[in-house]
């Protein structure tokens, strides 16, 4: 019998370590979930992988997911996982599961289904509430076992429910006694080991029945409250969905007030044709704050922005107010809303004088059916594109390519130090796209088909740049000593699949899901989970739930 040395040897790969180094030809050594050695390794082990000259990169850190319910049902937390990711943050947008009692359950899943775009059948099916406190939804997922490293922030929106329940979408100011309450909550998160805090300011987005998510319409001295055990603990950051009252500057008056790194998510932040300058701005300002001493980075998408969407479900139109009867409204009404002449009037007036963040301008050969723009098929019709969407039938198929669709203006945004490589959304929007696969596209397209990042620069943005940005220890390199947290794959053929609709959800629900390509392996903390196929069937995921960050 061979003497077995090592747990793991990958052997002969091309090394891209995360550094943003050169790569280098060799074989990596695993022992106990972390890196023992590179180079030349000797001995044998108990799984001897050959990778015959495969690329071998640190898995894919993804700050930007919302698996805090599917966790409760699936460990595997599919796709993220098949997709190269190994560690995932949970709680963007101030959106979670946690803290929550059990009268605000229901509450809590009916606002995810609808900002999130999620099944609420599913989630109701699905998801299991062995936790009221942060702590015990942590220990919950540290039981389920989950296949990926998982880190979660703590909610406004969440902990403003928690405490306020149904007033916390209608009443913006709390009192004296629930504010201490929330502020305690936003404490014991982090001394539990929560990565951060986030937040929401976005006027896109609104709740169950058309109510606006709790943290949209709190009031900047809630906020700053709310952050302050951020300051307190000396550790966490930020992380706000900014909308326009989330400005650069206001942005870093609360880096200014905590001392700690703030995120910002939004669409201002994104390359839109209508202004093509205007994204560049944010990333300017914000390198301004930095060189002033306060960290403040934006989320950069590096696939185009666009969503699948029906009149049934009009989502992405909802920050316009002539909606607001749509989101109140039953599904049977829609059609009699859309027929109304003073709703596309209303509808006509708001795209005349758009409100600062909104998704759509009204330039409607951004949206397309059956690959035609709608401006192109109302002119055939000879109608006007708002009359003409509206009187086709409610369940009619339209792809909205909305941000981030132009290469040569989105490439200085994605190789801006302000930028961190994000909004996969994972876990969520389940319904319309599926995004979890960014890295792989992003490996695809930005390095091997356009050149723009060499594979060890792309790497470097995809592991160690976000892993360093939000503190997170060991994890997004290649060193002795690391956590054997890896992808092996062929970058000549990586990418990943066209969408594909799958109905696994609980109680049979929908989901639009991508298949890798070209990946031959995934790795988390030295178990294999993912052989390029098929996950593995694991008893029990290897992923942590990590607790301790850097300051």
């Amino acid at each position: 019998m061979k003497n077995t040395t090592h747990d793991t040897i990958i052997r002969g790969a091309t090394i891209v370590d995360g550094s943003g180094g050169e790569t280098y030809g060799g074989d990596v050594a695993v022992d106990a979930g972390r890196i023992t050695e590179i180079g030349k390794v000797s001995g044998d082990a108990r799984e001897v992988v050959d990778a015959n000259g495969l690329a071998l990169m640190p898995g894919i850190v993804d700050v930007h997911t919302h698996y805090d319910a599917q966790l409760t049902w699936d460990r595997t937390m599919s796709p993220s996982p098949s997709l190269g990711v190994t560690t995932a943050v949970i709680g963007n947008c101030g959106f979670g599961i946690a803290p929550c009692p059990k009268d605000q359950r229901e509450t809590m899943l009916k606002n995810l289904s609808v900002v999130e775009g999620m099944n609420l059948d599913a989630l109701l099916t699905g998801t299991h509430w062995n936790f009221e406190s942060f702590s015990e939804y942590l220990e919950q997922i540290r039981r389920v076992g989950p296949y990926a490293n998982v880190a979660a922030l703590v909610g406004h929106s969440t902990i403003r429910t928690a405490v306020m329940g149904d007033d916390a979408s209608s009443r913006s100011e709390p009192t004296a006694n629930e504010l201490g309450k929330m502020q305690s909550m936003v404490r014991d998160a982090i001394a539990s080991g929560a990565i951060g805090f986030a937040s929401s300011f976005s006027p896109n987005h609104s709740g169950y029945g058309g109510r606006p998510m709790p943290s949209t319409i709190a009031s900047d001295a809630e906020l700053r409250a709310l952050m302050q055990p951020l300051r307190e603990a000396e550790k966490g950051m930020f992380v706000m969905a900014s909308g326009s009252r989330g400005t650069p500057e206001y942005l870093e008056s609360l880096a200014a007030d905590t001392g700690r790194p703030v995120f910002m998510v939004t669409v201002l932040a994104m390359y839109n044709d209508a202004d093509p300058e205007a994204a560049q701005g944010y990333y300017q300002r914000c390198a301004e704050a930095r060189e002033r001493g306060h960290e403040v980075y934006i989320h950069a998408n590096p696939h185009p922005l666009s969503f699948d969407f029906t009149l049934r479900d009009p989502y992405l139109l909802y920050s316009h107010d002539a909606f607001d009867r749509v989101k109140a409204a039953t599904p049977e009404r829609l059609p009699e809303i859309y027929a109304d002449p003073a709703f596309r009037n209303r509808f006509r007036k708001n795209l005349n004088n758009p409100r600062p963040g909104i998704l759509f301008y009204g330039d409607w050969s951004t949206i397309e059916r059956d690959e035609q723009p709608v401006s192109e098929l109302a002119r055939q019709a000879g109608r006007d594109p708002v009359d003409w969407f509206f009187e086709q039938p409610i369940d009619t198929q339209y792809i909205a390519k909305l941000f981030q669709n132009d290469d040569a203006g989105v490439a200085p945004l994605l190789k801006h130090p302000n930028g961190v490589l994000a909004l996969s959304d994972a876990g969520a929007h389940l319904i319309f796209l599926c995004d979890a696969g960014f890295g792989l596209y992003f490996l695809n397209h930005w390095v091997r088909e356009t050149e723009t990042f060499s594979l060890a620069e792309g790497v470097r943005r995809l592991t160690s740049d976000p892993a360093d940005k939000y503190r997170i220890p060991g994890r997004g390199r290649i060193s002795i000593g690391a956590w054997a947290d890896l992808m092996l794959f062929d970058p000549q053929t990586v990418g990943m699949s066209a969408l594909q609709r799958r109905n696994d959800l609980p109680g049979g629900g929908s989901r639009m899901i991508r298949q890798p390509e070209g990946v031959h392996g995934v790795w988390v903390n030295g178990i294999r989970v993912h052989d390029g196929k098929d996950y593995l069937p694991l008893g029990s995921g290897p992923g942590q739930v990590l607790t301790e960050f850097n300051s």
